[in-house]
């Protein structure tokens, strides 16, 4: 996958995402902050979400439309949204401000006039939210844009990837990347279940993490696991409030992470290490010395040879075969043996 010239996979570096979310707090100026607050961190993308109440739910206040667990909890779907949603307006301004500092911004659309909105302002990829991940209509619409897709799984069962997944390629939509997510806000680090990602990559060989917790431990953990893109709440301090401030990184955090990630992914390395006969160290390792002097046509024995460190000799495997055999000169104690040393 590739957006705005960043690829994206396992062979590249760790693709981080400063999730703004609700944290603009519907201010247009307080967004512009948070973008450049995560430029400077060094996230690779700022992702908003674009959406008005009426896009996501009706104003009712049944039991069915209450919030029943934190944070919003007691307030109506309609609410919330309608009080933290960005106007949205300030979409093309955002995209524009995006391209002027240098950071790519992408967002999770909720309904077609969104994703029309989108893609008048030059919006380069799609985010699924979990909740829209189980909608095949909504689903559908997304790929026929054409954009690279990152959808989280936070409430997906297999049935329900079974179907995402059809829908992308009925539509011959080839960039997906799938997150792994736990849909908590905030998500206990016991709930990740992380082994859920090897499954993820059974339907796309790209996934990631959306991690709605403070701690870096299950983000450094799902890049170790193959992960290849990180997405964190991002604000630009905790302490002003907000809907999603409590699980939200701030720029000093998002820089550790940034950091982190990066050096967890350049210690995976290559298994092709193990093919290598001179792997780092090796000349630390036994291998066969003339322990006294010897004389040309002597045989070599365990008296005169033995295995030891260090490792310029030849190697220990070759002991029984040298047995027997002669020098063809005369070497001094401590000489490494070599083949050019034996008749």
């Amino acid at each position: 996958m590739e957006i705005e010239g960043r690829k994206i996979g396992p062979g590249y570096p760790p693709y981080i995402i400063a999730e703004m979310s609700n944290n603009h707090m519907g201010s247009v100026d307080r967004a512009k902050k948070i973008m450049l607050s995560a430029q400077r961190a060094g996230a690779d993308a700022v992702k908003i979400a674009t959406y008005d109440a009426d896009a996501l739910t009706i104003d009712c206040t049944k039991t069915d439309f209450m919030i029943r667990t934190p944070l919003w909890k007691g307030r109506t779907y309609y609410q919330l949204y309608r009080q933290i949603a960005l106007p949205l307006e300030y979409t093309k301004q955002l995209f524009d401000y995006a391209r002027e500092i240098g950071i790519t911004l992408f967002s999770s659309p909720f309904d077609e006039r969104a994703i029309d909105l989108l893609m008048e302002s030059g919006c380069p990829a799609f985010k699924i939210a979990s909740f829209e991940a189980v909608d095949p209509q909504f689903l559908n619409c997304i790929a026929q844009t054409g954009k690279p897709i990152l959808m989280s799984t936070g409430i997906s069962s297999l049935e329900d990837l079974d179907m995402a997944m059809k829908v992308f390629t009925d539509n011959r939509a080839e960039d997906i990347l799938l997150f792994h997510c736990v849909s908590a806000y905030p998500a206990a680090i016991e709930d990740y279940n992380l082994r859920a990602i090897p499954i993820l990559k059974q339907f796309s060989p790209l996934v990631g993490l959306s991690d709605h917790s403070l701690a870096d431990t299950a983000a450094l953990a799902a890049i170790a696991m193959g992960g290849c893109a990180v997405e964190k709440h991002f604000t630009l301090s905790r302490a002003d409030g907000g809907p999603d401030a409590a699980f939200s990184l701030e720029e000093d955090q998002m820089r550790a992470l940034k950091i982190n990630c990066q050096n967890v992914w350049d210690s995976l390395g290559s298994s092709e290490i193990l093919n290598s006969k001179n792997r780092p160290g090796r000349e630390h390792a036994r291998s066969l010395y003339v322990i006294c002097d010897v004389a040309c046509g002597e045989p070599l024995s365990g008296k005169n040879i033995r295995s030891i460190r260090p490792g310029y000799g030849l190697s220990p495997v070759f002991y029984e075969q040298v047995m027997g055999k002669t020098f063809n000169q005369k070497l001094d104690a401590g000489t490494a043996l070599k083949w050019e040393h034996i008749s």
